[in-house]
């Protein structure tokens, strides 16, 4: 974790990158990350980085560090749309998945498509609150890491102790 999250973003940070913008680079790409649409998070990434001037390489960073949390919330945020939007649960069993399949494909299909736009929308809501929470916590973090590489407290490389 160390060498692939916190090395670039100090990185960043010594190319001349503001804490300021590095942190809602990074709020963007946690929260991007964990949206309920597996498969999507690199162009909504990309997107939001190019839409508002965000640093790309940070918003990536995060992004993809929440891979394993995004698939444990797939589930939760689909169950907890239909809980809110007041639609039908979705079947977790296998089983029963399968059978609305051979039966009814297309009413299947549009129940998927209605969850995930419910998970999505709770997500949207979400993040809307979280994103700004994030980022005004990470610039005060941030700004003492910048304070540190100016002091020359943190190598460029972490150095072996022999």
């Amino acid at each position: 974790m160390h060498r692939r999250a916190v090395l670039p973003i100090l990185a960043l940070l010594r190319m001349g990158a503001t804490p300021r913008s590095l942190a809602w680079s990074i709020a963007v790409g946690l929260l991007i990350g964990i949206n309920p649409m597996v498969g999507t998070t690199t162009l909504f990434c990309l997107a939001a980085a190019f839409s508002f001037r965000l640093n790309v390489v940070a918003s990536q960073i995060a992004n993809h560090a929440m891979f394993p949390l995004e698939l444990a919330l797939v589930v939760p945020f689909i169950k907890l749309g239909s809980r809110v939007f007041h639609t039908a649960a979705m079947p977790l069993s296998p089983h029963m998945f399968m059978r609305a399949a051979r039966t009814a494909p297309i009413a299947l299909t549009r129940q998927v498509w209605l969850w995930e736009w419910h998970a999505l929308m709770l997500w949207a809501a979400i993040a809307v609150v979280a994103v700004p929470l994030i980022a005004l916590t990470l610039i005060p973090l941030l700004e003492r890491m910048l304070a540190r590489i100016q002091g020359h407290q943190y190598p460029i490389v972490p150095t072996a102790i022999d």
